[in-house]
């Protein structure tokens, strides 16, 4: 992995998925299409006792993401999804297997705040100076939501959406346990410098890590 210079840094260009259960368990998926690992996905979740989990496919993004975000657990299994070929189709369903987690949810229709991010050309979407605005924005908006913030290290992210739609269902199962129905994150997931937003939902965007120099 050879880090970019300047503002671009590496990116990470998909999809994360935030629902809760009823049983207080959070997850969080991470489905990436484009990255300097190819395409992946990764899954943290956070238990109702506060137990943090990374279920990671292999030891490059176990390694990466462990770096990045804060776990109690790393696991390196195999993480499939199948997701429509849109990614965020409404009305869609999403299956995710990772080792002891299966994790099915329904996507939605667009909420206001996606119409908004559709309409933001993409080079300014991706910039640094708009996520200094917008992180003040989810700060006063969305509780737990940040758009930026440290990566750890030395490291600086920033998020930067381009649509969001809601999860209307969700079903997930912890090796045959069930985990219980659709909730909101509440309390949101403690990983990093964000949680996903509290209502449940599906986020297109990019992740951009800045190495230090």
């Amino acid at each position: 992995m050879t880090p970019m210079n300047g503002q671009a840094g590496l990116r990470f260009t998909g999809h994360i998925a935030g629902a809760g259960t009823t049983g207080g368990t959070r997850l969080v998926l991470g489905h990436w299409d484009t990255s300097p690992h190819g395409p992946f996905s990764d899954v943290m979740l956070q238990r109702a006792d506060g137990h943090r989990v990374l279920l990671a496919p292999d030891a490059w993004v176990a390694e990466f993401v462990a770096a990045t975000y804060t776990f109690d657990e790393v696991r390196e299994v195999p993480v499939q999804v199948q997701a429509p070929h849109a990614g965020a189709a409404a009305d869609a369903r999403w299956r995710v297997t990772a080792g002891p987690l299966v994790w099915s949810f329904a996507v939605g229709g667009r909420t206001p705040l996606g119409h908004v991010l559709r309409a933001i050309p993409s080079p300014m979407g991706r910039s640094l100076t708009l996520a200094r605005i917008t992180d003040r924005v989810a700060r006063w908006t969305m509780p737990g939501v940040r758009t930026l913030g440290s990566a750890g290290n030395g490291r600086l992210e920033w998020y930067s959406a381009r649509d969001l739609r809601r999860i209307t269902a969700s079903s997930a199962t912890w090796a045959g346990q069930d985990l219980g129905g659709l909730a909101e994150l509440d309390p949101p997931a403690e990983f990093g410098f964000s949680s996903t937003p509290r209502q449940p939902s599906l986020t297109a965007l990019t992740s951009t890590v800045r190495l230090p120099r």
